[in-house]
């Protein structure tokens, strides 16, 4: 069976609950598709983030890397469809302000998703979970853990489809921070293994031909 390394974050600026913490450790060890899941949760800090998730893929070998960020405010999923070789934004959880920092001095400008992200939201539309492709992932931690995935995998020429999904937030983050719209919890989980299934079926599609 295949493997899919899937990862949140945990909570973060004004946020004190970040749901995709809470998918990722209840999605842990499911099979969906042709895939068993294995979870972690990485650190929101510059300096950890990016390490944490290569450790990961170094340990897990995984066939496939999808990660996970809270996006407060949009109201619908969206799956990223680049990330810039840029640190910039607020404070993260270790107090580092970056501004205008580059992730890699040798790599590109960005790098694009390597996920089926159309799939995913044609799926996730027809399951009735409203899902967009989204052209900024930010600058923030979000950014950097896709940008750091794909930088590995690309300068390794490892064919292991990577990339990233914001969420909208959580019915109890929402009650809690009362000024951002929401989702029920068990409607942001089954978007993502939604496009999970929507990953296994474009690549067994693909090895088909």
């Amino acid at each position: 069976m295949k493997k899919l390394l899937l990862t949140g974050f945990e909570p973060f600026l004004d946020f004190p609950i970040n749901p995709t913490m809470k998918i990722a450790e209840e999605l842990d060890s499911e099979i969906i598709g042709e895939y068993r899941i294995h979870a972690t949760i990485l650190s929101v800090d510059f300096k950890k983030a990016g390490g944490e998730l290569i450790q990961a893929i170094k340990k897990e070998q995984p066939d496939a890397v999808i990660s996970l960020g809270l996006a407060a405010g949009r109201f619908k999923i969206t799956p990223e469809r680049i990330a810039v070789n840029v640190n910039h934004g607020p404070a993260d959880n270790e107090g580092h302000i970056p501004i205008d920092e580059t992730i890699h001095l040798d790599g590109a400008d960005g790098y694009l998703s390597t996920l089926p992200i159309r799939d995913m939201v044609d799926a996730l539309n027809e399951a009735g979970l409203p899902a967009d492709v989204s052209d900024t992932a930010g600058t923030y931690l979000c950014n950097h853990v896709m940008y750091q995935g794909l930088y590995y995998m690309i300068k390794r020429n490892l064919a292991v489809p990577s990339g990233f999904i914001h969420i909208p937030a959580s019915h109890e983050l929402a009650i809690q921070h009362e000024k951002i719209p929401s989702w029920s919890h068990e409607d942001l989980k089954k978007g993502i293994a939604i496009c999970i299934k929507a990953l296994s079926n474009h690549i067994r599609k693909a090895e088909s031909h």
